[in-house]
C-alpha cells in the first residue's frame, strides 16, 4: 500500500492499459479489507477516481459517502462490519464462484481455469496471495485493470450478473459498499439491473452443528409445527441355520 500512488500513476502511463485501469484498481482497493493501511489512503483512491473521470457524478458522490463513513468510524468497528458484511453470507460473498458453484466440486475446476487465465496473461499469484482465493473480487478487478479496454469489458461482462446480484444484496443491507459493484458495471459499460435477492442463511448458521440433546431438527419438514410420526421397522432375526460371522 505504501507505493499505491506510484502504482496508480504508473498505470496511467502504461501503453497498453485500458482507459479505466486506474479506476478499476482504485475500486478494487476500496473493496479490500479496510485495515489501517488502506484507510490511510482512502482519499488517494478517491482522487484517482475523480482524475480519470470515468464515473458519473452521482456514483462518485456515493463512493465519497462510503469513504467518509470508513474514515469517520472507529477502525475496529469498520473492520468488524466488513467481516460481518462480506464473510458471513453467500449473497454478499466477494468470491465470485461462491455465487455460481457454492461448495460443489465445479468450483475447484473453475478456480484452476481462472488461475490459467491469469497465467496466460503473464500474471502469477504469489504462493500465499494474502490468504485470498483467485476468485476474490478485488483480485479479479485488479486483473481486469491490466487488460486493454475491449478485453476488460468482455472479461467483466462474464460476471456482470454476479456484480448485479452483489449490488442488489448490498442495497438490501443498506450498505454504501453497493456503490462499488455498481461503479464497476458503469465503468465497463454494463447494464446496472439489480436482481431479486433471496433470503440468505448466514454461513455460520448453515454449517452449525445441532445442539446436543436438543431434539430433532425441523429443517425440511413440511409441517414443522406438528408432531412428526416415527416409524420403527423390526428387522427379521437371523434363523438358527444362518451361519454366523466368524463361525
Amino acid at each position: 500500500m505504501s507505493s499505491l500512488l506510484n502504482h496508480l500513476k504508473g498505470l496511467h502511463s502504461t501503453p497498453h492499459s485500458p482507459t479505466a485501469a486506474r479506476s478499476l484498481r482504485a475500486l478494487a482497493r476500496l473493496l479490500a479489507y479496510p485495515n489501517a493501511e488502506l484507510r490511510a489512503h482512502l482519499s488517494d483512491l478517491l482522487e484517482a477516481l475523480h482524475a480519470e473521470q470515468g464515473l458519473s457524478e452521482a456514483r462518485l458522490a456515493g463512493l465519497e459517502r462510503l469513504v467518509s463513513q470508513l474514515e469517520g468510524a472507529d477502525g475496529y468497528e469498520v473492520e468488524s462490519d466488513y467481516v460481518a458484511l462480506f464473510d458471513r453470507g453467500r449473497a454478499t460473498s466477494l468470491h465470485l464462484f461462491e455465487h455460481v458453484h457454492g461448495d460443489s466440486r465445479e468450483r475447484g475446476q473453475a478456480m484452476v481455469d481462472l488461475v490459467q487465465t491469469y497465467e496466460q496473461a503473464g500474471l502469477r499469484l504469489k504462493p500465499d496471495n494474502g490468504g485470498e482465493l483467485p476468485d476474490h473480487l478485488p483480485l479479479v478487478m485488479e486483473f481486469a485493470s491490466t487488460l486493454d479496454a475491449s478485453a476488460a469489458q468482455g472479461f467483466t461482462g462474464e460476471f456482470a450478473h454476479i456484480l448485479n446480484a452483489l449490488y442488489a444484496a448490498l442495497l438490501k443491507r443498506r450498505s454504501l459498499y453497493a456503490h462499488i459493484p455498481a461503479a464497476v458495471l458503469e465503468l465497463m459499460g454494463h447494464a446496472i439491473a439489480p436482481t431479486e435477492v433471496p433470503e440468505d442463511e448466514a454461513l455460520d448458521d448453515a454449517w452449525a452443528e445441532p445442539a446436543a440433546f436438543d431434539g430433532c431438527s425441523t429443517k425440511g419438514q413440511q409441517r414443522a409445527d406438528q408432531p412428526q410420526p416415527i416409524h420403527i421397522v423390526r428387522t427379521p432375526r437371523a434363523s438358527a441355520s444362518t451361519p454366523q460371522r466368524g463361525a
